[in-house]
C-alpha cells in the first residue's frame, strides 16, 4: 500500500448539512433554530456565565483572600541538593541549573536547611534561611547574598 492508495473508510466522512437552502431542502426557511427569539438572530448568543439577567453564579458567591501581585516566587534548593558539587565548588543560579537542581531562576534562589551538607561549598543565592547559613559555614564554605 503507498500514500496515493489510501482511502478514508466507508461511512467516516460526510458532507456539511447546508443550512437555509430553501424548504425542500430539509433545513431551510428557518435554517434549523426554531422561530424568532435570541437563539434565531444573527450573533444571538450569550457570554461564558450568562444567566438570563440573573446574577450569575460566579458573582453570587463569596470571594475570599486576594493575590498579592507582588509576590516573589523563589526556586527553592535544599543543603542535600549541594552535595552534588565538589569541595571549594562555587555555587550560583547558573551552576544549579546546568546540574539539574533547579529549572529556572524565577525571582532568585532561596537556600533550605533541609538536610545534611558534607562538602565545603561556596554558596551565592537571593535569600537563606539562618539554620542553612549556620551549616553552609560550619561544613566550611560560606553564604553570600546576590
Amino acid at each position: 500500500m503507498n500514500l496515493h492508495e489510501l482511502k478514508a473508510s466507508e461511512g467516516s466522512r460526510r458532507n456539511r448539512k447546508r443550512v437555509g437552502r430553501g424548504t425542500s431542502s430539509g433545513q431551510g426557511k428557518t435554517a434549523g433554530k426554531g422561530t424568532k427569539g435570541q437563539l434565531a438572530r444573527q450573533g444571538g448568543k450569550t457570554r461564558l456565565g450568562f444567566e438570563g439577567g440573573q446574577m450569575p453564579l460566579f458573582r453570587r458567591m463569596p470571594k475570599r483572600g486576594f493575590k498579592n501581585i507582588n509576590r516573589k516566587e523563589f526556586a527553592i534548593i535544599n543543603l542535600n541538593d549541594l552535595n552534588r558539587f565538589e569541595d571549594g565548588a562555587e555555587v550560583t543560579t547558573e551552576a544549579l541549573i546546568n546540574a539539574g537542581i533547579i529549572k529556572k531562576q524565577l525571582d532568585g534562589v532561596k537556600l533550605l536547611a533541609n538536610g545534611e551538607l558534607t562538602t565545603k561549598v561556596n554558596v551565592k543565592v537571593a535569600k537563606y534561611s539562618a539554620a542553612a547559613k549556620e551549616a553552609v559555614e560550619a561544613a566550611g564554605g560560606s553564604v553570600e547574598v546576590i
